[in-house]
């Protein structure tokens, strides 16, 4: 096997450094080594280092990670493009995630494998080998006929999260997917299980808002004959039909704080038991959970179980919302006009300048969901290859102007009114109910009428 790369290993303990030296001078073709940081910027001016592998405490006494966050954030001010795989032994999950969204290519644990950790620097080195001659490393190729396949995009922001998500996937910690409405969790999670060592079993989705609370313990654990009226036969719940698989529950934050107790115990005992009977049924499931709720602020209001959050919340996954990656805008709008040219079959119009310009300064509170609709009447009323401001039907988020109410509907109305409060609350699913003055189930019934 040919030798390629050059590698600089920065540790405090020397005999880590000979060890590491001795395994990697097998594979990289050149190795170096510093035992102090201070060394780093001066090492990287006078040599060529294709990887820095970056231990994470240095001082005496001092474990918890914040000297090797500091001098992985001066790497990458001075060499942004610059891979850094992380070495530590003390292996808190939370480090990692913060070490992985501060830059860090990927996140190794002392005492090591040999082979996983060769492994992971060759891979890392590849990537950056590739990347520099111009090849797009992709894990999933998606297929802009398939409304199930996440975006990722070219933003920073989408990368990232991009990043953590393949990372997270190969594990089975519970995942926390928050984000507004429309900024796609489902796919997210969608995209987690396909990069899963689960993804041949199901993927069992559950809309948390949209079961009532009397079916609540018949859906998720399921029940026996004669359990209630109308149970005729015996029925697995969601819990046993998704074992050994994943099971995603979307919208986490609607379940009634009393019914909270219920699904804690499930995912703490690994065990359901159905309605009616006294017999505990073992699972094996994967949990991933999505909302547009800040847990957190409900934790402090009394809504929303503190332990159940802990539970559910192993790893946390943010989508940010569209106008925060507006470099996306334009790449999604043609990824959906490909998709409803070939459904409407229609050639694949263009989007006037003045029609970009409208997408590119429109604040997109339905997030992608809207953007998506949007595109879909921009496509069906195009004519002349052209798709014009006017053909997107685009509602400005303005307030009704006298004399205009006839022009619109009760729906339309209503539709703005919340396009609003949504956007001036930034998603903030309680405060827009208050601002409405009408419940969360209200608002969370009208804007699945709306398709918001």
């Amino acid at each position: 096997m040919k030798k390629e790369g050059n590698i600089l290993i920065v540790d405090d303990n020397r005999s880590i450094l000979t060890s590491l030296k001795m395994l990697l001078s097998a594979y990289f073709e050149k190795v170096e080594t510093i035992a102090s940081p201070n060394l780093i910027k001066s090492k990287l001016q006078e040599t060529h280092t294709d990887l820095v592998l970056l231990d994470m405490n240095f001082s005496a006494g001092i474990n918890n990670g914040n000297e090797g966050l500091f001098w992985l954030s001066e790497i990458k001010r001075e060499k942004p493009e610059m891979p850094v795989v992380l070495i530590t032994a003390y292996a808190e999950i939370e480090l990692a995630i913060q070490a992985m969204k501060n830059g860090a290519a990927d996140f190794i644990i002392k005492p090591w494998d040999n082979a996983k950790l060769v492994s992971t620097l060759q891979t890392v080195y590849q990537s950056r080998k590739s990347c520099r001659k111009g090849i797009a490393v992709e894990v999933k190729k998606t297929n802009p006929n398939n409304s199930d396949s996440m975006y990722w995009g070219n933003s920073p922001a989408m990368q990232q999260l991009r990043f953590l998500a393949q990372k997270v996937a190969g594990t089975d910690a519970n995942v926390l997917i928050t984000g507004e409405n429309g900024t796609g969790k489902e796919m997210l999670a969608r995209s987690i299980w396909q990069f899963s060592t689960r993804k041949n079993r199901p993927l069992t989705c559950v809309d948390m808002g949209a079961i009532t609370e009397t079916l609540f313990e018949s859906e998720l654990f399921g029940h026996v004959k004669g359990a209630f009226t109308d149970a005729r036969t015996d029925r697995a719940g969601k819990f046993e039909i998704a074992h050994q698989g994943t099971l995603f529950l979307d919208e986490i934050g609607n379940l009634p704080y009393y019914l909270q107790s219920k699904l804690l115990t499930v995912i703490q005992n690994r065990s359901v038991i159905r309605v009616g009977s006294n017999t505990p049924i073992h699972i094996d499931i994967r949990l991933i959970c999505a909302t547009n709720c800040r847990l957190d602020e409900k934790v402090t209001k009394g809504e929303f179980r503190e332990d159940l959050l802990y539970r559910i919340n192993t790893i946390h996954l943010e989508i940010p919302p569209l106008r925060e990656h507006k470099e996306d805008i334009l790449p999604l709008a043609d990824l959906f006009l490909k998709r409803y040219s070939l459904r409407y079959q229609k050639k694949q119009p263009e989007l006037s300048d003045e029609t970009s310009e409208l997408l590119l300064s429109h604040s997109w509170p339905g997030n992608i969901r809207e953007l998506q609709h949007v595109i879909e009447k921009g496509v069906i009323m195009s004519e002349n290859g052209y798709i014009r401001k006017n053909d997107l039907q685009l509602t400005p988020l303005t307030t009704t102007k006298p004399g205009n109410e006839s022009l619109q509907t009760l729906d339309e109305m209503e539709q703005n009114m919340i396009k609003q409060a949504l956007a001036k609350y930034k998603g903030n699913m309680s405060a827009v109910a208050n601002q409405l003055g009408i419940s969360r189930q209200t608002l969370y019934n009208k804007m699945k009428k709306f398709d918001i």
